[in-house]
């Protein structure tokens, strides 16, 4: 794999790689890693989206809810 990245970034990817003692194969791989757990979080985050969105929540599900925080944390004003 080949990747092409602006002078300025290589620069500062360089710089900090070498302060962890980290090979760049390691520094792509994280970036990586990183990158398909923000887009699979993402999609539940739509998926769940979508899901409220096909059913809200009622008002006795809101005032509920309320009430339990009200007695775990002891406040009234959301």
């Amino acid at each position: 794999m080949a990747v092409s990245v602006p002078a300025d970034l290589y620069r500062t990817i360089e710089q900090v790689r070498k302060r962890r003692r980290v090979s760049r194969s390691a520094v792509v791989q994280d970036a990586l890693r990183l990158w398909l757990r923000t887009e699979a979080e993402q999609v539940l985050v739509r998926e769940y989206e979508a899901g409220y969105r096909a059913r809200p929540e009622t008002r006795g599900e809101r005032d509920a809810a309320l009430a339990a925080a009200v007695r775990l944390f002891g406040c009234e004003e959301w």
